[in-house]
């Protein structure tokens, strides 16, 4: 069964895919530095990440500079909740930079 998941590689890119798991969402030659799950909240114009990859782990924000993220979602606030329920917005810590995929 497929759900929404996300993954972030060692390069900084947001690979986000309706996948039955994480690694489905790597390309050859992607390191991957963990992942979660999505979901979109239009009412507040954010795209949530949550949670942690069974595959490889909740995600090492602290190793990225620049998050790349597919320009589709350009205008969402990007924010993670850690499975503590803490909140990180992550263009506070992180450069995002908006690609063509």
């Amino acid at each position: 069964m497929s759900q929404p998941k996300f993954i972030i590689t060692m390069d900084g890119h947001l690979r986000l895919g309706m996948v039955r798991l994480h690694k489905d969402l790597l390309k050859p030659g992607d390191r991957c530095l963990g992942g979660g799950f999505f979901r979109f909240d239009y009412v507040s114009n954010r795209m949530v990440l949550e949670g942690k990859s069974y595959d490889f782990g909740p995600p090492l924000w602290h190793l990225l500079n620049v998050l790349k993220v597919p320009d589709v979602y350009r205008g969402l606030l990007i924010v993670y909740y850690t499975d503590g329920g803490d909140e990180l917005i992550l263009c506070d810590d992180i450069s995002i930079v908006y690609v063509d995929e």
